[in-house]
């Protein structure tokens, strides 16, 4: 019992580390800046739109959770917290290219976390204001799906930290 409610705590601490600061105002729910973007092959961006019951039956249960239900996957557990491979960063619900290896940096915030996103409005902000916090919140522009938080704080020339859970992302290596 003891060890379940320090691992809750500490989870509560990282995760509220990762939301210090108010996020920028948006003058309406928006996508993010494009001059802080890259662009790259932009494939299509048709809108996907399933019911629940097909979400459930195409995820995990944990990819359910958090890029359905908007959850949170343990801070330094995800498997692309430590990746250092080279390639694209994809949504899991629908492969919608979203980073690329160049875009992540260590944060030591318990998730990966990028300074900008793949161009083209493969990303979408909307504010959240859950848990008593007030954050941006980032989903996938094609399918709806919550990947995380984008905060102010980047340590790159951005200024932005995209942080994000490895739950919701899948990895194209590059072949190279």
């Amino acid at each position: 019992m003891k060890t379940a409610a320090f691992a809750f705590l500490l989870s509560l601490l990282v995760f509220s580390s990762c939301s210090n600061k108010t996020p920028k105002p948006l003058a309406t729910e928006t996508q993010t800046p494009k001059s802080n973007t890259m662009n790259t092959d932009n494939k299509d961006q048709t809108p996907i739109v399933k019911t629940n019951e097909e979400w459930k039956n195409l995820l995990s249960p944990e990819q359910y959770r958090v890029l359905r239900d908007k959850g949170t996957e343990a801070p330094f557990t995800g498997k692309y917290y430590l990746n250092k491979d080279k390639g694209v960063y994809v949504c899991a619900a629908c492969g919608n290219e979203l980073f690329t290896s160049d875009m992540k940096f260590e944060s030591s915030c318990g998730w990966p976390s990028f300074d900008k996103e793949i161009a083209g409005g493969k990303i979408k902000t909307h504010i959240d204001t859950s848990h008593g916090m007030i954050r941006t919140e980032i989903i996938c522009g094609r399918c709806g799906s919550h990947l995380g938080h984008l905060f102010d704080d980047g340590p790159t020339a951005t200024g932005e930290r995209y942080c994000v859970n490895s739950v919701s992302l899948n990895f194209k290596k590059d072949s190279l």
